[in-house]
């Protein structure tokens, strides 16, 4: 049963299973999943950061036990942590912005969330590729992607900067 639960969670219910990319299929998923929380369901930020954050912490364990006895480390069906990734600068977006926010620039903004992290994720610069190499445990699987997001949210904070001062 654990296994069953544990499965199904590592490959968020089966996306991981897709032959064809599914990283960022699971990116794409995550970010419409967080759009509908954050703007159609209005659920409260603190509700979704506890959700998060759960989902954050259980990965670590689950993640360890599917990988336990798999010769591969770093197996493409594990995609939680394109999940937990791609949720960290979608989140900080959102409580970064407030309540109000024009729904046109909110997806213009998880649309430019979700390519930033796919390229962050896929070109891996340091140090995201530090530690998807130097650590082959779920440690190393689940922090390149959390270094990715946060790669995500300071070039963000780059563009708005620049955008406040020169346009």
């Amino acid at each position: 049963m654990i296994k069953t639960i544990n499965y199904l969670f590592v490959t968020c219910f089966g996306i991981g299973s897709f032959r064809f990319a599914p990283g960022t299929i699971t990116s794409l998923f995550t970010t419409i999943f967080l759009y509908s929380l954050f703007h159609i369901v209005n659920l409260s930020s603190s509700i979704i950061l506890l959700i998060l954050f759960l989902v954050f912490i259980y990965s670590f364990y689950a993640v360890s036990e599917y990988i336990r006895y798999n010769e591969n480390k770093d197996p493409k069906e594990v995609v939680v942590d394109e999940f937990i990734g791609q949720s960290i600068p979608i989140y900080l977006y959102e409580i970064a912005h407030g309540t109000m926010k024009d729904p046109q620039e909110s997806i213009l903004y998880y649309l430019y969330i979700f390519i930033l992290f796919r390229f962050f994720d896929i070109k891996k610069p340091f140090p995201v590729s530090f530690f998807d190499r130097k650590f082959k445990n779920s440690f190393g699987v689940i922090i390149d992607d959390v270094v990715a997001g946060l790669y995500v949210v300071l070039t963000l904070i780059i563009f708005m900067v620049i955008k406040s001062k020169f346009f």
